[in-house]
């Protein structure tokens, strides 16, 4: 009789407890699920990452390919070091991003040029290097495809009501899509007059 009357008397505490509780737990699963996703994502850039250190491990050979042949193109090789370093250098991804449109517009320049050098282009080893990397591109636009889209389920988990009012309480912010740098999108203009 007793324990009836301190569960009647109390009744209006026990449930907010309860409430509490579920909602404490509803919270810890939200949390649970952000860092999940955010694995997720980053996992995904890792792998773009590595598709970009496969790109990275073929244009010294390539280079070297083509400097044999193309002793005035000097200071395409100097941009594609120059874009290759700051990558190495990068510890965010957006950094990591603009540097590799950096690369990217070198490399662009560098394949440009191997258009007017037919010696080069007959050359077994110098055409299996460009298969290779023309899978490697094709292996990372799928990669970054694949990170876009993991980004793109992030931020609708993270923006989404009540789980915006989550993040915003476990500090978790959307994070950034892969996007092309401006200017990257314009075919390179490769000067043979200097």
């Amino acid at each position: 009789m007793e324990e009836k009357n301190f569960l009647q008397r109390n009744k209006g505490w026990i449930i907010a407890l309860v409430l509490v509780v579920a909602v404490v737990a509803w919270g810890v699963s939200k949390y649970n699920s952000f860092v999940v996703m955010g694995e997720k994502v980053d996992g995904q850039w890792a792998q773009v990452e590595s598709q970009y250190q496969r790109r990275f491990d073929l244009i010294p050979n390539l280079e070297a390919s083509v400097k044999g042949v193309t002793k005035q193109e000097e200071n395409i090789f100097l941009g594609i070091a120059e874009a290759r370093s700051k990558y190495s250098g990068a510890v965010t991804t957006e950094d990591k991003v603009k540097a590799t449109a950096q690369v990217e517009s070198a490399l662009g320049r560098l394949l440009a040029i191997v258009e007017n050098y037919p010696a080069l282009q007959s050359s077994q080893a110098f055409r299996d290097l460009m298969v290779s990397l023309e899978g490697t591109e094709n292996r990372i636009a799928v990669e970054r495809m694949n990170y876009n889209n993991m980004v793109r389920d992030f931020n609708a988990t993270v923006k989404r009501f009540p789980n915006s009012v989550f993040a915003s309480v476990f500090g978790v912010d959307a994070r950034t899509y892969f996007e092309i740098a401006e200017g990257v999108e314009d075919a390179p203009k490769v000067d043979f007059v200097n």
